[in-house]
């Protein structure tokens, strides 16, 4: 953990940056509860990410600067650590009973995704080289984590 984001001059404005973070999450968690939404099969996730870009690209100047802190610590290390923990859920026997042949499926279906979503980017669209590598790593694991993940990465 970075002691930046938490030291005395920035500690209040990580956590109202965090708590912002955490009401987007609790207000999409509860939209998915809600009968019609869940019927149609929208999780937490989907969820969050459509109220959020609802939310910047009409509210945004409103945040305050100085809780972007809190942002950008979720996105940095909130977000990996639950990618972890995401991952901790595949436990050995289950990877044991789809088999070798299950995993190096698995293995071959994140790669040529990457790797088709990477000539696609770049060479067809044109785009450019770090966007193709958010939007192919995004597609080849599991989305929105996966961007955001990478997306530190990258810078």
């Amino acid at each position: 953990m970075n002691l930046y984001y938490f030291n005395e001059e920035n500690r209040g404005h990580t956590l109202k940056g965090l708590l912002f973070v955490a009401f987007f999450a609790a207000m999409a968690t509860f939209i998915s509860m809600i009968p019609a939404v869940k019927a149609a099969g929208m999780s937490p996730l989907i969820i969050g990410v459509i109220v959020s870009m609802i939310y910047g690209n009409t509210l945004r100047k409103n945040l305050p600067q100085k809780w972007l802190m809190g942002i950008i610590y979720s996105t940095k290390f909130v977000l990996r650590t639950a990618i972890i923990f995401y991952g901790f859920r595949i436990t050995f026997q289950e990877i044991e009973s789809v088999g070798m042949a299950g995993l190096m499926q698995s293995l071959v279906m994140v790669a040529s995704t990457f790797l088709i979503g990477s000539f696609v980017g770049m060479r067809i669209l044109k785009m450019d080289s770090e966007l193709t590598m958010l939007t192919a790593s995004g597609s080849a694991v599991c989305g929105a984590a996966a961007v955001l993940a990478t997306e530190s990465v990258l810078k």
